[in-house]
């Protein structure tokens, strides 16, 4: 019998733990897309989206070396009110970019998981709809607590910065997204991180046989 593949949908709020569960279902067999990874690598110069961004933020956002400042395009976009500008230009060509990964995958192995991780599935306004890029959809949810620790200590890693103004920082950004209750709905699996990794993984084991099931069931209607 000839496996079709499964696409799925990884999603969950900043901090959630999103590229842990990406990293365990990758162990598990999957095939893993980032959306942060492809859009940085959009975003590299004399790509069209480089040049986008460029020409709508200025300047100011290109560093000396000729990339991209990461962070002061952070503060225009989200602390300027102008993220809808900066995701008008990226989630068009990240999604345009997933899509023809995931087509590139399946061709090559038919039975293939893809999971494309992204925080904004559901809040992007800028694609054909989640229904038809995803089969199947799966939330990582955890408390605001632990979400903005976890983005704090991040931050921390790459270079530091003041605490409670990070803090404040995740507050705003979470405060822009769908609440994770609205988004279990929509979802077909929820794994909760906010506990230990050995219970994580328990949950995305779980969750990797039912979306194996799913796939073969599938090919075999």
């Amino acid at each position: 019998m000839r496996r079709a593949g499964l696409r799925v949908g990884l999603t969950g709020g900043l901090g959630s733990g999103k590229s842990t569960v990406a990293a365990m279902f990758a162990q598990l067999g999957a095939h893993v897309l980032s959306a942060d990874e492809i859009a940085r690598q959009l975003m590299q110069p004399g790509e069209p989206v480089f040049a986008a961004i460029v020409k709508k933020f200025g300047g100011a956002v290109v560093r000396a070396d000729g990339l991209l400042d990461r962070p002061a395009l952070a503060r225009l976009a989200f602390a300027g009110g102008r993220v809808e500008e900066l995701n008008a230009i990226v989630h068009p060509a990240t999604i345009k970019r997933q899509e023809q990964l995931v087509g590139e995958i399946v061709a090559r192995e038919p039975g293939a998981i893809v999971i494309v991780e992204s925080a904004l599935i559901f809040e992007t306004r800028h694609s054909r709809g989640w229904r038809l890029r995803f089969d199947r959809m799966v939330l990582v949810r955890a408390s605001e607590t632990h979400k903005v620790e976890r983005f704090v200590a991040r931050a921390m890693e790459h270079g530091g910065g003041d605490t409670t103004r990070l803090a404040e920082d995740a507050r705003g950004r979470l405060a822009k997204m769908i609440p994770d209750d609205r988004k279990a709905a929509m979802c077909d699996f929820v794994v909760l991180n906010d506990g230990t990794l050995d219970r994580l993984r328990e949950q995305v084991g779980r969750i990797w046989l039912k979306l194996a099931a799913i796939r073969d069931t599938t090919a075999g209607a």
